[in-house]
């Protein structure tokens, strides 16, 4: 997935010079995962170039560098870095189209690795993608494949809006055989379901949603259930259609997120399940999440994170319902 994501901004840094990526250790170092590997090389110190360890500073700057018509990329370095800047991005970039009437847009595509499962510590392991899908203005997405982070990344950075691109980054290492530039992509705003089924249907999204492939064929061994998975792709906005057409087959949802789960996606997409397909239920819908604590240190994640078997006990809760 990180090669697949350095090929999508060369490839876009190639077709736009208005293209710019900026960060912290982004440069010569090619950024801690490498996913901006030999961009400087190939692009000059202008066009890709480090920054200070200055959050709030790297997005005031892509804002303003918006304003002038280019297409700024910043990559924040690690999930809980981007707090720091968190004022830039909620009050400024997200608020501009509307505060200019429409007239102004800010095509910025914010880059943040997000999640956990690498064996970091607090700050570097954060999901904090509520933050942003809670804030009007803000497009968000997370690809859960190589050939999807290729081209929503793409996408993204043409888009005419702010986008915050979260990368999932135990992910980073996925391998998938694939043809870049995909033919005939998807909607970036357009969720795909990855695994067929007809009891439960599994909502999940980046990082979580190979996990919950893997939970719908083991639950067909164990179970002996037919499970659904729904790849999101874009938290906002949602492609609640997808998600109702599929609640509607199985008539069961449980929503699989490594963010805590209080106001958590899985609380949003439960409430719209329930307004939409209510009278297909066939019981409530469920969530599998990380914990309402802050995130642990790296010999307990993997008893933190959902698996496979937490997955599997709560499709059979719905299930038995």
């Amino acid at each position: 997935m990180a090669q697949a994501l350095n090929r999508a901004l060369h490839d876009e840094m190639a077709t736009d010079d208005r293209v710019l990526v900026f960060g912290e250790d982004v440069g010569r170092l090619g950024g801690v995962f490498r996913v901006t590997d030999k961009l400087q090389d190939g692009f000059g110190q202008e066009r890709c170039f480090d920054t200070p360890l200055a959050e709030s500073a790297i997005l005031g700057t892509s804002l303003g560098l918006a304003l002038y018509g280019f297409k700024p990329v910043p990559e924040i370095q690690f999930d809980g870095f981007a707090y720091p800047a968190f004022e830039q991005l909620v009050s400024h970039i997200a608020k501009y189209r509307n505060r200019s009437r429409g007239t102004v847009t800010i095509p910025v595509t914010v880059r943040i690795p997000y999640g956990g499962g690498i064996g970091a510590v607090e700050h570097h392991s954060e999901s904090p993608e509520t933050y942003w899908v809670h804030t009007a203005g803000l497009k968000v997405v997370t690809p859960s494949t190589p050939s999807d982070a290729y081209t929503m990344l793409r996408q993204s950075i043409q888009h005419p809006d702010p986008v915050v691109f979260l990368e999932p980054k135990r992910r980073y290492w996925m391998k998938e055989d694939c043809e870049l530039p995909v033919d005939d992509p998807r909607p970036l705003h357009q969720a795909v379901v990855r695994h067929q089924g007809s009891d439960v249907t599994l909502v999940a999204y980046g990082p979580m949603v190979r996990t919950a492939t893997e939970a719908a064929g083991a639950a067909a061994d164990e179970l002996d259930a037919s499970v659904e998975v729904v790849d999101l792709r874009s938290l906002n906005p949602l492609d609640e259609r997808s998600i109702v057409a599929s609640v509607r087959k199985t008539g069961r949802c449980v929503v699989v997120h490594e963010a805590a789960m209080t106001l958590g996606m899985g609380a949003e997409i439960a409430a719209r399940v329930q307004e939409m397909a209510f009278y297909h239920l066939e019981a409530p819908v469920l969530r599998v999440t990380g914990f309402d604590t802050p995130y642990p240190p790296a010999k307990l994640e993997l008893f933190w994170l959902p698996d496979v078997d937490r997955i599997l006990d709560i499709v059979d809760q719905s299930l038995s319902f």
